[in-house]
């Protein structure tokens, strides 16, 4: 079974910015599509970016477009999430998501925390 492991999480001022990271513990694993899911405090889990495998094709909430950007590292096996100008409406768990064929695996999240 392959784990992913999200790092990066953390408590920043509004405006400021995070780089979320996430890499499979087994480190031969290739995936197909990564992506970045969130789940705010009482909300349920929402969708923020994905990316293809090859890196050529991303996807982006509309809330967090211009803002957020995910990339990969193939040789690395590794998806980022770019955060900058964040806000307190971004508070919540991030969970790094990895699609290979017909199965999603998931990590157990980094919480991210904005301040006002």
């Amino acid at each position: 079974q392959v784990q992913l492991e999200e790092s990066g999480g953390g408590l920043v001022q509004a405006g400021g910015s995070l780089r979320l990271s996430c890499a499979p513990s087994r480190r031969t694993f290739s995936s197909d599509a990564m992506g970045w899911f969130r789940q705010a405090p009482g909300k349920e889990r929402e969708f923020v970016a994905a990316i293809s495998r090859g890196g050529t094709s991303t996807h982006y909430a509309d809330s967090v477009k211009g803002r957020f950007t995910i990339s990969r590292d193939n040789a690395k096996n590794t998806v980022y999430l770019q955060m900058n100008s964040l806000q307190p409406e971004d508070t919540a768990v991030y969970y790094c998501m990895a699609r290979l064929g017909a199965m999603d695996f998931w990590g157990q999240g980094t919480l991210v925390t904005v301040s006002s």
